[in-house]
């Protein structure tokens, strides 16, 4: 399941971001790389432990924590601190697989990678290249969204970025780890919360279907979450 999430941040926050992270030192991208993805990784990024990076992430944490659609479509257990990226001249990342546990440098924390996810932190127009194409059963899927949209999608898919041939791609990437593992339960999900949501909508909160549904959905929730 690919989601879209439109403006995430607002143009402020999206301000506060690009305040922290341009004026910050940039480093070697592969500095957070496994073996595979070394290969193929051509970017830059800010240090993890960074205060530009703390600062940026707790905005973006904070946004994500807000946005209801996020929530519905993640599920989120545990939400890795974000991690930001940048690529000019050329620069691109091969096809690849996210690793599949997360481990933050000099800490305990680790996550299980069950979905990735990028905020897009540049105009589109201000740079040629740079899409995020996702492999997925369908084909492959180019994504390239306004500054201050996230596209959410499967660690476990295939993907890579395309060469930037003109001007400047910024972009935050993180990962969560969702309380329900399975792709296919949490599109269910998904699908589920939205009928609820749009019965609601129609009929009020106390419709007798919109509580049945209601109520199947926090049961398939109970069955299949890990929390």
């Amino acid at each position: 399941m690919l989601i879209a999430v439109p403006d995430l941040v607002t143009p402020e926050q999206l301000s506060d971001i690009r305040a922290a992270i341009d004026a910050a030192d940039w480093i070697d991208g592969n500095a957070t790389s496994g073996t595979q993805s070394a290969l193929t990784k051509r970017n830059e990024q800010l240090p993890e432990d960074s205060d530009a990076a703390r600062r940026a992430g707790t905005i973006i944490l904070d946004a994500l924590a807000a946005s209801p659609l996020f929530v519905a479509a993640a599920l989120p257990l545990k939400v890795f601190p974000p991690l930001f990226n940048r690529y000019a001249s050329g620069q691109a990342f091969g096809t690849h697989v996210d690793s599949a546990i997360r481990i933050r440098r000099g800490s305990g924390f680790r996550i299980r990678s069950d979905l990735s996810a990028t905020l897009f932190l540049a105009n589109p127009e201000s740079y040629d290249g740079g899409e995020l194409v996702i492999e997925g059963a369908f084909g492959e899927q180019a994504v390239k969204l306004p500054a201050g949209h996230m596209v959410l999608y499967p660690a476990s898919s295939l993907h890579h970025v395309v060469p930037v041939t003109r001007g400047t791609r910024l972009a935050s990437f993180f990962w969560i780890q969702s309380m329900v593992r399975d792709n296919e339960a949490r599109r269910i999900l998904f699908d589920l919360d939205s009928a609820v949501q749009s019965v609601a909508a129609t009929n009020g909160q106390g419709d007798p279907a919109a509580v049945k549904l209601t109520g199947v959905y926090h049961n398939l929730l109970r069955h299949w979450a890990e929390a």
